[in-house]
């Protein structure tokens, strides 16, 4: 059996995330579906993490291992020319049998796109949070540094969340500025259940003044989700690449 690994991008409007569910259609479901197609027999692929319904990638990594060799570079060509035009392969490698999508992964970058037009974006409504307030984003910017280094997340956690273990380590939290697009980018060893977007909702309470910078700290020592900002919807979230050991 030969390892693959598959670098993917996808819309994640019209899934139900990344993880096959029961009684919808998931990217995992698709992209199964689509590998039998191509090697004639049932492959079960594993996933760099799970993304949420809506949530969008430009770098989800996944692994599998194959029945047959089909030269690398014609491995994206055959599986795109089945997929829908909502997910697409963008590389292919053979790898040490060994390798693991999810457990060797090192780190990985989030981004969160705000639309702050007046009204929104027709071309970017379904990939951004539209959000016409006024924000101060020095505020947005301070606040963000107390994410950086090891924390306990459980503020910043879904209570849905069965996790036991809720330390991660964020390396970099950073504000963007693109024409009206405001972008949050963040990276970490690893990421809990809405974790990402409790943490913009809650950067976007410092931008409107009901949350003080300098209250970050105390909310991520409190443990309390309760504590912390909104969950902002999945749309603006995509994830951009994984990094590996």
């Amino acid at each position: 059996m030969l390892n693959v690994k598959l670098t993917l991008a996808y819309d994640g409007t019209c899934y139900h995330g990344f993880q096959r569910q029961k009684n919808a259609v998931s990217i995992q479901e698709v992209l199964e579906r689509t590998l039998k197609r191509v090697y004639g027999e049932d492959i079960s692929i594993t996933g760099s993490g799970r993304t949420d319904a809506g949530v969008h990638a430009r770098g989800q990594v996944v692994n599998y291992y194959a029945p047959f060799e089909i030269p690398v570079e014609r491995i994206p060509y055959a599986l795109n020319s089945i997929l829908p035009d909502d997910i697409r392969v963008l590389m292919a490698d053979y790898v040490l049998p060994e390798f693991h999508a999810r457990f060797d992964a090192r780190s990985k970058i989030y981004s969160y796109t705000i639309d702050q037009g007046e009204f929104h974006s027709v071309f970017t409504r379904l990939y951004s949070y539209h959000l016409p307030v006024s924000l101060d984003v020095k505020a947005m910017e301070q606040a963000s540094r107390y994410f950086l280094g090891r924390h306990e997340f459980s503020a910043f956690c879904s209570s849905k969340s069965l996790v036991k273990d809720r330390n991660r380590e964020v390396k970099k939290a950073q504000w963007g500025k693109e024409g009206e697009l405001l972008r949050f980018i963040i990276e970490a060893d690893g990421f809990l259940y809405n974790m990402v977007r409790i943490i913009v909702g809650t950067l976007l309470e410092v931008g409107q003044g009901r949350i003080q910078s300098e209250a970050i700290s105390r909310i991520i020592d409190s443990g309390n989700r309760n504590t912390a900002g909104p969950t902002v919807p999945a749309r603006g979230l995509c994830l951009e690449k994984v990094f590996y050991k």
